[in-house]
């Protein structure tokens, strides 16, 4: 699989202040949330191919943000997050498929201390350097 364009092999550093990792959730089945992580790194090993690549990606789990302040409150909490025990999740990508600016990330999601095999959408924009 080819690289983004713009994308060459090396090192990539997450830019907190250019990048967004925002999600989508239903909410009791009729509604959906979204929202985002404010706080968060990662680090892309990039090589010839994507299919080579690795990326490691840690975000703090008090950065979340819906925009309402009691249902962050809420999901901070031990009910959900649980961010005074558990302050970070992580994530690392075992394989990645796409082209142009869209792609799915497959990999591993530890959120409280357990792991599970998810897919992650990611709209690849462009760098700066």
């Amino acid at each position: 699989m080819t690289l983004p364009t713009g994308l060459t092999p090396g090192v990539w550093l997450l830019d907190m202040s250019h990048s967004e990792i925002g999600f989508t959730v239903r909410h009791a089945g009729i509604s959906k949330v979204r929202g985002r992580f404010t706080d968060a790194s990662a680090e892309a090993r990039v090589r010839e191919s994507l299919a080579d690549a690795s990326l490691h990606a840690t975000v703090k789990t008090a950065s979340f943000d819906s925009g309402d302040a009691n249902r962050d409150g809420h999901v901070k909490g031990a009910d959900f997050f649980d961010v005074e025990e558990y302050p970070e999740m992580t994530f690392r990508a075992t394989s990645a498929e796409g082209d142009g600016e869209d792609y799915t990330l497959t990999g591993d999601l530890t959120i409280r201390g357990i792991t599970k095999p998810v897919e992650l959408e990611v709209e690849f924009t462009g760098v700066a350097v």
